[in-house]
């Protein structure tokens, strides 16, 4: 099934959104609660799965692909009902940026973190892509389950912080596991030691690295959102420790 062509505006600085520009006629899909605002002519329908799939089986079968991944077996489409241009945005839950991607410049699919996805043109597949080491499995951090984007036309991820494009060409490339985004195809995904003993002991950044290698583009997010988080309870655990010693 051929891609809705797309346009798009990407909104804001620190904190981006997606307004998607659709003809009559055009839907986009997207993760449920990723919706910022809509024009009067777009109307929603939440469905089973990316809608790629034809027949009950089929439909179950998408539906049940991203369940593995951990994501809602239902994704919302919204589609242009009226007979001029609307428009429709979407935004992470978390400050970012907005990543577009247009399948048919990588190769027709991309690998990407299963909280990374935010919205595609309808007749993009989104399916789940097992990693074959061990290893990746149970040391990458976010899991051996990613959700794999295959079609011809526009898909938007969510990077934390600021997004970092880099090009291999049948070069390797390590990097903490939860600043990876995504990757396109040609690209080989495993996780490794990070160093020495010491080093993965006391030098405070993990005992494991992701290793891509291969030849294609990878996305890198500077700040995500694990990290994130980890330092906002420390701090609030800090402040309540504080509190108690208090005596308040």
């Amino acid at each position: 099934m051929n891609s809705h062509e797309l346009e798009y505006e990407i909104l804001g600085n620190s904190a981006q959104s997606v307004e998607v520009i659709l003809d009559p006629g055009e839907t986009v899909i997207a993760e449920a609660g990723a919706l910022n605002y809509m024009t009067e002519d777009v109307r929603f329908e939440t469905r089973m799965g990316d809608g790629s799939s034809s027949g009950l089986l089929g439909k179950l079968w998408s539906a049940g692909k991203r369940m593995v991944t951990g994501e809602s077996m239902f994704m919302t489409h919204f589609s242009n009902t009226g007979d001029k241009q609307a428009r429709v945005a979407f935004a992470a839950p978390y400050p970012g940026s907005v990543v577009p991607v247009s399948l048919a410049q990588v190769g027709g699919s991309l690998v990407c973190q299963r909280d990374s996805f935010l919205c595609a043109a309808r007749g993009t597949s989104i399916g789940i892509s097992f990693n074959k080491r061990l290893g990746a499995g149970f040391f990458g951090g976010e899991s051996f389950i990613l959700q794999k984007l295959e079609g011809d036309g526009l898909v938007f991820l969510h990077a934390g912080g600021t997004v970092i494009r880099k090009e291999l060409n049948n070069e390797t490339l390590r990097l903490d596991t939860g600043c990876l985004v995504g990757f396109s195809s040609g690209i080989d995904y495993d996780i490794k030691l990070a160093g020495g003993l010491k080093s993965m002991l006391f030098g405070g950044e993990g005992i494991f690295l992701a290793t891509l290698k291969g030849t294609g583009t990878v996305w890198i997010q500077s700040l995500p959102f694990s990290r994130l988080a980890e330092r906002i309870y420390e701090a609030t655990y800090k402040a309540r420790e504080e509190v108690r010693a208090g005596g308040q």
